[in-house]
């Protein structure tokens, strides 16, 4: 189950549903899945998208989305310090970001510019559903060790691509 945190009040927030709330207030979705299929360790890409398919279908149909793949990230995962730097970089997306976590777990963090210029991170674990409006500043820690199992679902058949602002905010974070 997600945890929210705020590090500049140092507020920490655990309840699902005042996590909801907050990030509902955001514009950010955040939902609760059953991540409860049994995949082997060996479990392929199509066996996690087949295995979840009875869920992604009707999201996919509903929010007009047209392809998902699934990233696995750990500590044997070849660039990994070229994948950790890529997404660790506050980026945008020119469409929404859209992830269902499946095993393992990450670090969304979000900056909302505004009279506050907020920031606040999300942990995310198996059964969490994120959906990060286009053009929202954000950008997310594998944690350590690395270890994440993600389903992305896109509307552009293109894929992941980041759009970063060079602030330099990520750099002052970390959960």
């Amino acid at each position: 189950m997600a945890t929210l945190r705020i590090p500049d009040t140092n507020v920490t927030i655990p309840d699902p549903s005042a996590v909801r709330q907050f990030l509902g207030a955001r514009g950010i979705v955040y939902e609760r899945w059953s991540a409860d299929r049994d995949l082997l360790s060996g479990a392929t890409n199509e066996h996690v998208l087949d295995a979840y398919s009875y869920l992604l279908k009707p999201l996919m149909g509903k929010g007009g989305y047209r392809t998902a793949d699934v990233i696995s990230v750990d500590r044997d995962t070849p660039n990994l310090a070229e994948i950790r730097e890529k997404f660790r970089r506050e980026h945008t997306h020119s469409e929404d970001e859209v992830r269902v976590f499946v095993e393992g777990q990450g670090f969304f963090w979000f900056h909302k510019e505004g009279r506050d210029d907020e920031v606040f991170a999300l942990l995310c674990e198996q059964g969490d559903l994120i959906s990060v409006p286009a053009n929202t500043k954000h950008w997310f820690d594998l944690g350590d060790p690395p270890k994440v199992r993600a389903i992305r679902i896109f509307t552009d058949q293109a894929g992941w691509v980041p759009h970063y602002t060079n602030s330099g905010i990520d750099q002052r974070y970390r959960w």
